[in-house]
C-alpha cells in the first residue's frame, strides 16, 4: 500500500507556489509604508520564507528542495502564459491591451533577477535552517528562523536589485533598497513568529514528523533524492 501524501505539506507548498507567483505579479507597484518605499510584493512574499522554515524545519531540506524546485516551475510557466497571452492578438472587444502588457509584462531583466534571487534567497533559508536545527539539537526554532530568514531575504534582495537595477540606479539607492527590503521581510518574520510556532509544532504533532538532515546532501540539483 503506499504512503498517503501529507496533506499539510501539500497546503504548504501550494501556499508557498502561490505567493511566489502573486507576488511576481504585484511587485510591480511601488508601495509606501510611512517614510519607506517598497514594492507590493512585500505584503506577500515574506510568506513563502515562512512556509519555508516550516518545511525545512518538520520535513527536511529534501522535502524543503522539493517545494523550491516545484515553486520555480510552477512560477516559470505563469510567467510563459502571461508573455503568450500579451502576444496572442486581442479581440476587437478587448480596449486595455497596453494596460495589460504593463502589468502583466515584466522586462526580461527583472524577470530573470526574479528567478535567480528566488532560488539562491530560499535554497541559503531551507541550509541555514536545516544546518542550525542540527547544530542547537532540535532547540530554539525562533533563533534559526530569524537567521535563515535574513540570510535568505538578505541574499535574495542583494541579488534581484544588483541584477535589476545595477547600471539604472545609484550604488547608494541601490543599497538603500537593499537593506529595506532585506529589514522590512525580516521583521516581517519575527512579528508573526508567535503564529509560525504554534503551526510548526502543531504539524509536528498531527505528522508525527521531525526531521533531522544528518547525512544528507545539501545539493540543490539532487530532486529526486527524497
Amino acid at each position: 500500500m503506499k504512503k498517503q501524501v501529507s496533506v499539510a505539506y501539500l497546503v504548504c507548498g501550494l501556499l508557498f507556489t502561490t505567493c511566489l507567483i502573486i507576488a511576481n505579479i504585484v511587485e510591480q507597484k511601488l508601495i509606501q509604508i510611512g517614510p519607506i518605499e517598497a514594492t507590493a510584493g512585500l505584503l506577500v512574499f515574506p510568506i513563502s520564507y515562512i512556509v519555508n522554515d516550516i518545511i525545512a524545519e518538520v520535513w527536511g531540506y529534501r522535502k524543503a528542495r522539493l517545494i523550491i524546485w516545484y515553486g520555480f516551475f510552477m512560477n516559470f510557466l505563469a510567467i510563459a502564459v502571461f508573455r503568450l497571452s500579451i502576444i496572442v492578438p486581442g479581440s476587437e472587444n478587448f480596449t486595455h491591451q497596453d494596460a495589460f502588457s504593463l502589468v502583466m509584462g515584466n522586462t526580461t531583466r527583472i524577470t530573470l533577477a526574479s528567478f535567480v534571487a528566488f532560488l539562491i534567497g530560499s535554497f541559503l533559508n531551507a541550509y541555514v535552517m536545516s544546518r542550525m536545527k542540527i547544530l542547537q539539537k532540535g532547540r530554539n526554532f525562533s533563533l534559526r528562523a530569524i537567521i535563515s530568514t535574513l540570510v535568505g531575504e538578505g541574499a535574495d534582495s542583494l541579488v534581484f536589485f544588483t541584477i535589476a537595477f545595477f547600471g539604472v540606479i545609484s550604488i547608494h539607492d541601490l543599497w538603500v533598497l537593499i537593506l529595506t527590503q532585506t529589514t522590512m521581510k525580516t521583521g516581517y518574520e519575527i512579528i508573526v513568529l508567535p503564529l509560525t510556532n504554534r503551526i510548526v509544532k502543531w504539524v509536528k504533532k498531527k505528522e508525527k514528523e521531525d526531521v533531522y538532515d544528518n547525512g544528507t546532501s545539501y545539493n540543490p540539483f539532487k530532486i529526486r533524492d527524497l
